[in-house]
């Protein structure tokens, strides 16, 4: 049985170095509970998962989801 909530994927492409990718837990306290750093075309592909409720992105990089796609921007 699987027992992702959501078994759909994203991706996230790093446009430029040190892209991070933060996973946060779910419950009634979020925590980061990972991180992944990420350098200018690298790819992760992630899916939330029983303990993942969000994905936080930090720097400049395409997202792509069964949703749409969207860049995120470098914080000035």
């Amino acid at each position: 049985m699987n027992n992702n909530t959501n078994p759909d994927f994203i991706v996230i492409k790093a446009i430029e170095d040190g892209v991070n990718v933060i996973g946060l837990t779910r419950g009634s306290d979020t925590r980061f509970h990972h991180s992944e750093k990420l350098d200018k075309g690298e790819v992760m592909i992630a899916q939330f998962t029983e303990h993942t409720s969000a994905i936080k992105v930090r720097g400049k990089a395409v997202i792509q989801t069964t949703h749409g796609e969207i860049e995120s921007e470098t914080r000035k």
